[in-house]
């Protein structure tokens, strides 16, 4: 273990305040290394270049790529050229926007409101 240096840290009384409540809150030994791994943590997120490495996984699925297959729906149900879509199921379903997707079945409710959405004649899964 390296030696540590001292020096003055000036907060303001609300600050300090703050500091101390989660210190207690997350149970550290020592102020000193709650306030090392919180300096820790913020320069790592400076270096690390990859925001999604700190943020919660339904954000980080925005972000890393899982929605490029909705977008890949949302291209075929914008081609006028295709009356019916034939989709792939969704390999990954968004946490957030995620709730029932089309079927097989062209005739289901949810196929059919689509379709009607989109101005196609028929939407269904392959």
């Amino acid at each position: 273990m390296s030696k540590k240096e001292k020096f003055a840290l000036y907060l303001t009384p609300e600050k300090k305040a703050l500091l101390e409540r989660r210190f207690r809150e997350e149970g550290s030994r020592s102020l000193t290394g709650f306030i090392e791994r919180a300096i820790d943590f913020y320069l790592d997120s400076l270096s690390a270049g990859d925001a999604g490495l700190f943020l919660p996984a339904s954000i980080k699925s925005c972000l890393d790529g899982r929605l490029d297959q909705l977008e890949d729906r949302l291209a075929q149900y914008q081609d006028e050229s295709q009356r019916d879509v034939l989709l792939e199921p969704l390999r990954e379903k968004p946490y957030l926007l995620y709730f029932e997707d089309v079927t097989e079945d062209p005739s289901h409710w949810r196929n059919r409101a689509a379709a009607s959405f989109y101005g196609k004649d028929s939407v269904r899964l392959r």
